[in-house]
């Protein structure tokens, strides 16, 4: 077997960096932070990649079939002989895939960052920021125990946190960052509380044993957790949805996804970074690394499969009538982390059962370059228009060459044109779901439709739509090397990551897994995506009143679509309105009246009795002596008295 004793090194040199830059880098490194913040991920990058050339070609698969291997374990805190917390390093093919892409993507965040943020007074702690997210992500995907798991997991949404909020003069920006934190927050106690049940129920904390527990039918934890109940419905079906709550905060599902379009207010590069292969696919890795146990609970994967599917359905309609190109963006990955989960919801534990898995693990890789790709060719733009809004962009193809290829293959990738990665990854998504749920397949299919359209609208908003405006050119231009160099790697990947042979290295049992591509089956995505870049190609092309019209026409539809159908309003309207004065007032009254006036009485009877006999301890001599003789006499009248 190979050595992987550098492997604890990928995730501590993000952590050194964020430990030296947040202490030095402002006072004493200065601009030379970019730069050691980036060669550190490049380090990080090129060991994950020797790690998963290790794995997947020397010696991770035993007897056909991939397996777990610990490179690093060290016992933290043990309560039984069975049950600890432990700092351990798992490599199993879904982590070391994660591995090369939080790396990857982290890496072309740091050095777009060294162009985009150039001049900012915090640079040096921007970068701490990013080493420290980096930090927890690593942490969090080769965590081989569940509570492990829920460290990283919490530090990834502090540091998610920081970054949102990097621009804290900003007050949208500091709303955000709460925002996002306090909703993530309430998604985690759910989380919390299933791991709890999971590990009181299987006796461990450990995953891998956790897993081999559970989908022993005939095993006592498994036999315990399904024939115990609440309210009509197992212990195991509670204990799996509850851990997909925690997963859906931070992948943003519906209802808890009004936190991402919020987030937007932090740098773009942030924004690549959070939402395209690290943050918010945290909830479909979970997912995915409890799959043996999901797999057997019909109940959870059901939640799973229609959560994932109403939040793809949700954010396509939504990100049709946003005007902030972040926020298009942002509702576009909602979308296709919905695309994911759904897929793992239709899929079954082994062979052709687990096209789905295998299929959501596809495009959460396919997806990190071309989504990556998309936001920071949006910063490139932002970086030159200095605005968000499409309104004050278009005719910008001439002046931004190579941010329109990049932006241009990433919609087309996204879109699920032919060729593309996306067209590959997306293809297995819907075979999956046209074998298992008709029904999902349908809603799959029209919201790839919208995908198309809504990227292609924005894509024709920028560049197109109108002549080059003469606000943009005093402007200074396209952005430096550090800028563009990211876009024309990630613009390779989006193109070539589809060819990787996918189903060889990561499947649902870790058995090869042979699929191919049935033309006839693409007809009908391809088509109907095809016709959607068209209809947005003779909407936004040129300036029309097209557009507008359409809007009058769908009416209150399009108004409540473009208000995000009010889910910040209800949300604002529930905790203003209910939890507030019925739950928060009173507790607030109980805690000041009865609670705090119990101590505060206890104080005052105790000051008055103080008051009280605080003269039998006077320091004078003579009053001692008073009371002195006084006792004698009036125990000497007590004798006489009980004498008689």
């Amino acid at each position: 077997m190979a050595n992987y004793s550098y492997i604890p090194w990928i995730p501590l040199l993000p952590l050194i960096c964020f430990v030296v830059l947040g202490i030095f880098g402002r006072k004493h490194i200065g601009n030379a932070s970019g730069i050691i913040g980036t060669l550190s991920l490049a380090v990080s990058a090129v060991l994950s990649l020797i790690a998963a050339d290790q794995y997947f070609f020397v010696d991770g698969k035993l007897n056909g079939v991939y397996q777990k291997i610990t490179a690093f374990k060290y016992v933290w805190l043990e309560f039984a002989p069975n049950l600890s917390i432990d700092i351990s390093i798992v490599l199993d093919p879904v982590s070391v895939m994660m591995l090369v892409v939080v790396t990857f993507v982290s890496l072309m965040v740091h050095l777009f960052s060294l162009g985009y943020m150039k001049g900012e007074e915090r640079f040096a702690t921007y970068y701490a920021f990013l080493s420290l997210f980096t930090f927890s992500m690593l942490g969090l995907v080769m965590a081989g125990n569940l509570f492990q798991v829920y460290m990283f997991w919490e530090l990834v949404g502090v540091s998610s946190f920081l970054l949102i909020g990097y621009y804290f003069e900003k007050p949208s920006a500091v709303a955000a960052s709460k925002k996002a934190f306090i909703v993530t927050r309430f998604a985690d106690l759910g989380f919390l509380i299933g791991i709890l049940i999971m590990a009181f129920y299987g006796k461990t904390l450990d995953i891998s044993t956790l897993i081999q527990k559970l989908t022993a039918v005939q095993s006592a934890e498994y036999t315990g957790m399904a024939t115990a109940g609440f309210l009509g419905v197992s212990v195991l079906t509670w204990g799996l949805t509850l851990v997909f709550v925690g997963g859906a905060g931070k992948s943003a599902m519906f209802p808890l996804h009004i936190w991402l379009p919020d987030a937007m207010e932090g740098p773009t590069p942030v924004s690549a970074l959070i939402h395209a292969a690290t943050m918010v696919v945290a909830g479909v890795y979970l997912v995915a690394r409890l799959f043996p146990v999901y797999s057997i609970d019909a109940a959870a994967l059901t939640v799973v499969t229609w959560t994932g599917a109403f939040s793809a359905l949700l954010a396509a309609v939504i990100a049709c009538t946003q005007t902030d190109i972040k926020r298009v963006l942002a509702y576009s990955t909602m979308s296709q982390i919905g695309y994911m989960m759904f897929a793992l919801g239709v899929a079954r534990q082994g062979g052709e059962e687990g096209l789905g898995y295998m299929a959501s693990m596809f495009h959460l890789f396919t997806h990190a370059f071309f989504k990556s790709l998309l936001f920071l060719g949006a910063g490139a733009v932002i970086h030159m228009v200095h605005s968000n809004e499409m309104k004050d962009m278009g005719g910008l193809r001439k002046q931004m060459p190579v941010t329109h290829f990049a932006f241009l293959v990433g919609c087309m990738a996204i879109a699920g044109v032919p060729l593309l990665s996306g067209f590959f990854s997306k293809e297995e998504i819907l075979l999956a779901a046209w074998h298992s749920n008709k029904l999902v397949y349908g809603v799959a299919l029209f919201t790839a439709a919208l995908t198309a359209f809504y990227m292609f609208r924005l894509y024709f908003s920028i560049f197109w739509n109108k002549d080059a405006q003469a606000h943009h050119a005093d402007k200074h231009g396209e952005g430096t090397m550090s800028m563009k160099l990211p876009l024309i790697i990630l613009s390779i990947l989006a193109i070539g990551a589809g060819y990787i042979p996918f189903s060889h290295f990561i499947t649902s049992d870790g058995s090869v897994l042979e699929t191919h591509t049935d033309i006839v089956f693409s007809v009908a995505p391809v088509v109907l995506s095809l016709l959607a870049i068209a209809l947005a190609a003779s909407l936004y092309r040129k300036q029309n009143d097209k557009p507008d019209k359409i809007a009058k026409a769908f009416g209150g539809l399009y108004k409540a679509a473009s208000r995000k159908f009010y889910m910040d309003e209800l949300y604002l309207f529930i905790t203003k309105k209910i939890l507030f004065p019925f739950v928060g007032q009173p507790i607030a009254w109980i805690d000041r009246n009865i609670v705090d006036g119990l101590m505060n009485g206890l104080a005052s009877a105790t000051a008055s009795v103080s008051a009280v006999i605080k003269g039998l301890q006077s320091g004078k001599v003579q009053a001692y002596a008073l009371y002195f003789f006084g006792g004698v006499a009036a125990l000497a009248v007590l004798f006489i008295y009980l004498w008689k």
